[in-house]
């Protein structure tokens, strides 16, 4: 999820390559990301719903991010189920079907895991790095004092 956020700062428009490799880089098969599989049109899906995500990861606060993280469950259709298929054992999905576009699976999986989180901390567990020259996004690792950068 944060690669791929940070792979599309604002202003930039990944590639349909860069945002596959991305995604081979986290276990995706390469056979799924050929241009026949993963078109244009998909990454151009998933560009979309990286700049929603990106919403809700540099929101202010909790209200702001659960109202944005609501409306991005709301408009990924999420239903929870366990699903095997293509030779994979059986695990989680939260997007719309199966064969739910890649834009949808961002939006329902990103959106449950961050839900998770602020409703588990009360607070927020992420945000955007506070460096001057820096636009990177990234997640606390313990539940401390709030974090600001990126590194």
């Amino acid at each position: 999820m944060l690669d791929l956020a940070n792979a599309a700062p604002p202003g930039s428009e990944p590639s349909r390559a860069d945002l596959a490799a991305v995604l081979a880089r986290h276990g995706e098969r390469v056979e799924d990301l050929s241009a026949d599989t993963f078109s244009d049109a998909d990454a151009a899906e998933l560009r979309a719903a990286i700049r929603e995500l990106r919403d809700v990861l540099t929101a202010s606060d909790t209200d702001r991010a659960a109202e944005r993280l609501n409306a991005l469950l709301a408009h990924s259709g999420a239903r929870p189920r366990l699903s095997r298929h293509d030779g994979h054992p059986w695990h989680l999905h939260v997007d719309r079907a199966d064969d739910a576009g890649w834009g949808d699976w961002l939006r329902a999986s990103s959106a449950l895991a961050l839900a998770r989180l602020l409703s588990e901390r009360g607070a927020l567990a992420w945000g955007e790095c506070a460096a001057d020259t820096c636009s990177r996004l990234y997640l606390a690792d313990n539940p401390g004092t709030p974090r600001r950068f990126c590194s």
